[in-house]
This record gives structure tokens, C-alpha cells and sequence, in this order.
């Protein structure tokens, strides 16, 4: 099972790295049977249906997973996100066995001090500096 989770995880990186980047909210990454279950809550129907094109553009079957895509509350249909407000570039990784965020921070930011960065830009998946998972993937702010 945890070898299907690693493969698939691969196999859809494209499309949790576009999710981060366009701000979907990422709330779950896990088996469910035999597929890949992805949640998140996008910003707006222009990114859910952007999400959804890289799904299908990986897989046109994605018959190995499901995907629950919702868009927040009160978002309009063209919105990319806040008004007036450039998206600064998020980088997402994901972490291997072994990894601490200090370590993680180091590579990104040459200071492992700056994991509180790392830790902060993901508090919806993360409730301990100190518990990372190997598989996780966390957003990197810049």
C-alpha cells in the first residue's frame, strides 16, 4: 500500500505542485483503496477547472484517483485570488525520510532558523514542527 501511495504521489506531483501554486488549500493526500484521494478548496472555479485540466492531462481516465476539488465560499468565477494582491511564487517539496524542516531550510533559505517559515505556510496540514512525514508535500514560500 505504501508503495501505491509513493507511486501515485509521483505520478499526480504535477498536480499538487499547480495546486500550491495557484493557492488551493490542500487538506488531504492519501490512499482510499486503491486510489489517490486529493481534497483541497481552490480560490476560485478558474483554478478548480485549472486543476482539473492537469488531472486529465496526466491521466484522461484517472481511474486511480479521486479527486474532491471545491471551490471556497465567495469566490467568483474569474478570481485568482484576493484583489490587487500579486501571488508571490510558492515552491512546494516533498519530504523524504530523513527530513527535519530545519534541514529543509537550510537547503531552500541557507538558514535552518527559518523553518518557522516552512512550518507557518503550512499549519493546515502540519500541528508540530517537529512531525513531518515522509510523503508530505509542504509549500515553500519564498
Amino acid at each position: 500500500m505504501a508503495n501505491d501511495l509513493t507511486s501515485l504521489r509521483h505520478k499526480y506531483d504535477g498536480v499538487v505542485k499547480l495546486m500550491h501554486a495557484k493557492g488551493v488549500q490542500v487538506q488531504t493526500i492519501e490512499m482510499q483503496g486503491d486510489k489517490l484521494l486529493i481534497r483541497g478548496s481552490a480560490p476560485s472555479a478558474d483554478v478548480k477547472n485549472a486543476v482539473w485540466t492537469e488531472i486529465k492531462r496526466i491521466d484522461p481516465s484517472y481511474s486511480d484517483l479521486t479527486a474532491d476539488i471545491s471551490v471556497a465560499p465567495g469566490a467568483a468565477a474569474g478570481q485568482g485570488g484576493p484583489a490587487g494582491t500579486p501571488s508571490a511564487p510558492i515552491k512546494s517539496y516533498t519530504v523524504q525520510k530523513g527530513d527535519t524542516l530545519s534541514k529543509i531550510a537550510k537547503n531552500f533559505y541557507g538558514e535552518a532558523n527559518e523553518y518557522r517559515k516552512i512550518f507557518e505556510a503550512n499549519k493546515d496540514q502540519l500541528k508540530d514542527p517537529d512531525k513531518i512525514q515522509p510523503g508530505q508535500v509542504l509549500r515553500i514560500p519564498s
